[in-house]
């Protein structure tokens, strides 16, 4: 499929927060609370379960919550395999990525693998555009590639194959994600989020095709408004698939035909109780009242928004 290059988006802005301090040292427990102090804050996000058990245990991660963007697209594709158009069965080109996620629910400071949760994810081609959206610098309205969403398993796992993405002005390389599951209210709960990548990982991999053609990106990780506000959690850890990774996916996807790839596990952890926390982050509505909101770290960079710049300028897109 053929695509053309494109202006500067109106694409995300920040929403959501890094919990604070005092808030990490509550949710672990106060009798915990003694042994933490002095941590730094990315240390104290990373909590471990108290009770040892017969599987690996994940990181339960508390991670910062960002905009969901202007290219979202409510679909109904439960599938695995996302470089897939369905229309027509082509295969989106580019590095084959197969993307691990491990979510958890962190509720009153237990780490426990959280089960029948939805994780939705979407992300630009190697040309940097999206399929079901119409933007001035492409129409792929109709198409649906590079969409899909998994329900986690009883150890929170849900998987994606895909590709490592492109990218257009104004923002660094990233995948967007959204997990849905229940809040203890028992009312809907829908995290969102992105992913980012290493930068020399990123200047090593475009120097292949098809990303070659278009260069390196024109926006890094630290320039990038959104990733401002991250600290550094939502990065991805990418490792070569071994032929055992291949053949793992070969079994699970029926006529696939890589040879090689990436692979990255993702730990994701949520507490359910924090109903702001699990509003709805969607551009222009709703979630947690938007750039800037809530508290920063004490004695840490601004959370989300917090140190945000201007907008990219450009034409929004007319996507619903």
């Amino acid at each position: 499929m053929e695509h053309h290059d494109m202006d500067i988006h109106d694409d995300d802005k920040p929403v959501g927060r890094i919990l604070s301090r005092r808030e990490i040292l509550r949710m672990i427990g106060g009798g915990s609370a003694a042994a933490f102090i002095g941590l730094s804050v990315p240390n104290l996000i990373k909590v471990q379960a108290q009770t040892p058990t017969a599987t690996a245990i994940p990181d339960c991660v508390v991670k910062p919550g960002l905009t969901e963007g202007p290219y979202y697209v409510a679909h109904d594709l439960d599938r695995m395999d996302i470089r897939i158009e369905p229309s027509d069965g082509t295969i989106v080109e580019g590095m084959p990525f197969h993307l691990i996620w491990q979510i958890s629910d962190v509720t009153g400071g237990q780490c426990a693998p959280l089960a029948d949760a939805q994780v939705d994810v979407w992300h630009c081609d190697s040309d940097g555009a999206y399929s079901g959206v119409n933007d001035p610098g492409f129409d792929n309205e109709g198409e649906m590639w590079l969409r899909g969403y998994q329900i986690t398993d009883e150890m929170g796992r849900a998987e994606f194959l895909t590709i490592v993405p492109g990218w257009y002005s104004s923002r660094a390389v990233h995948i967007h994600f959204k997990v849905h599951t229940t809040g203890l209210d028992g009312a809907d709960y829908e995290f969102t989020s992105q992913l980012f990548f290493d930068p020399e990982f990123i200047e090593e991999l475009y120097q292949q095709e098809p990303y070659a053609d278009k260069g390196l990106p024109d926006t890094s990780n630290e320039v990038d408004n959104i990733y401002q506000g991250t600290n550094g959690l939502l990065n991805l850890s990418m490792a070569a698939m071994t032929e055992e990774d291949i053949e793992s996916l070969k079994e699970k996807l029926e006529e696939l035909d890589i040879t090689e790839g990436y692979v990255a596990i993702m730990d994701v952890g949520l507490d359910l109780s924090d109903t702001a926390e699990g509003a709805s982050d969607s551009a222009g509505g709703g979630g947690m009242g938007g750039p800037g909101g809530g508290n920063p770290p004490e004695g840490g960079m601004g959370g989300p928004g917090g140190r945000g710049g201007t907008p990219p300028n450009g034409t929004p897109p007319t996507n619903p």
